[in-house]
């Protein structure tokens, strides 16, 4: 089964790393869940990303980096550049959807994840426009399971 992630780039103070790190882990486990697409943005992407590179110390995973454009690390602070490199190094594909930024490469990188996945997992509290509303309501129209965190 293959999984894409998709949410918000600031965590809420109710979001909870070990639940979502538990259910993962039923997610493989029980579910057969074995490849998982990320977007590579700063927040929930980088945040999930580097919780499947930890489990694939456990399980036969794999993650794949669907990166929107060619120079998406040069947007992003020192921090999260510093993640994002590691987070590189831990993948087992990359995919750069364009070799430089246009009005809509993001949402061209969320088709790709939704259009390869067999389930989309969310972390989205709703409102009415910006990346993760638009993947989860692509997701919708595509018949896709959503888990929502």
């Amino acid at each position: 089964m293959k999984c894409a992630f998709t949410g918000h780039r600031q965590f809420d103070g109710d979001f909870d790393g070990q639940l979502f790190e538990r259910s993962l882990e039923n997610l493989i486990a029980y579910c057969g869940a074995d490849t998982f697409y990320d977007g590579m943005a700063k927040g929930f992407d980088l945040f999930a990303a580097q919780k499947i590179i930890e489990l694939k110390e456990k399980y036969d995973v794999k993650l794949v980096a669907c990166i929107p454009f060619g120079g998406q690390i040069d947007t992003m602070g020192a921090d999260d550049r510093a993640i994002y490199e590691r987070v590189l190094e831990g993948c087992d594909d990359i995919k750069v959807l364009s070799p430089q930024y246009y009005p809509g490469c993001m949402y061209a990188r969320n088709r790709y994840m939704v259009d390869n996945a067999d389930v989309v997992y969310a972390y989205f509290h709703g409102g009415s426009k910006g990346g993760t509303y638009y993947t989860v309501n692509y997701a919708k129209k595509c018949g896709k399971q959503l888990i929502y965190i």
